[in-house]
């Protein structure tokens, strides 16, 4: 048996799919939704401006906007 796999697309200020970075594959959409939670500032960083959470590669929600904050410090 196997298990479901959720995982994200990351899109740039086009719209167009990212190559990098990678998402990890989770084991539930819960995992893969916390783990977002925890890594949006890092994937902005990286030029991700959206994320979209898929479940074995098909897309399952509404795309969300990662958004850069104010820089601090």
């Amino acid at each position: 048996m196997t298990r479901p796999q959720w995982g994200w697309a990351f899109l740039d200020d086009d719209g167009s799919e990212l190559d990098r970075p990678l998402s990890p594959a989770f084991t539930s959409r819960f995992d893969a939704e916390s783990w977002l939670g925890e890594h949006w500032r890092r994937l902005v960083d990286e030029d991700v401006r959206t994320a979209r959470l898929q479940h074995q590669g098909a897309a399952v929600a509404s795309p969300v906007a990662l958004v850069p904050g104010p820089r601090h410090g």
